[in-house]
């Protein structure tokens, strides 16, 4: 399996202060769902950060792994015993993800672009 690209994500009590914070940084927006944002640098797009409502209540990742097999990184995860916090699925913009915690207690969102 290979990682595409790995990203932070952060809560955010104000996206629009988040948002111009990290512009000011030079990333710019390239996806809103209205309680996520992802930012990117225009001229590297896989350096990203995501920004998630902080108020959202279901479980919310630190961080998130794009895969390259997201079906087989979450059998990977299923037979290794760890705890899925999210089940896969579809998403209606586009991934496939499940989110599973880490040994520390992190929810890492693992994904795929279909």
């Amino acid at each position: 399996m290979k990682i595409r690209r790995v990203v932070p994500d952060l809560r955010s009590a104000d996206l629009e202060a988040a948002r111009a914070f990290y512009a000011r940084l030079g990333l710019r927006e390239v996806m809103n769902l209205g309680w996520v944002s992802t930012l990117a640098s225009p001229d590297n797009p896989t350096a990203q950060i995501i920004l998630v409502r902080h108020d959202e209540p279901a479980p919310q990742p630190t961080m998130s792994v794009e895969v390259d097999d997201v079906d087989g990184a979450y059998e990977a995860m299923v037979e290794a015993g760890q705890e899925i916090v999210y089940e896969l699925r579809d998403e209606p913009w586009g991934v496939r993800r499940f989110f599973v915690r880490d040994p520390d207690g992190h929810v890492i969102n693992v994904l795929g672009h279909r």
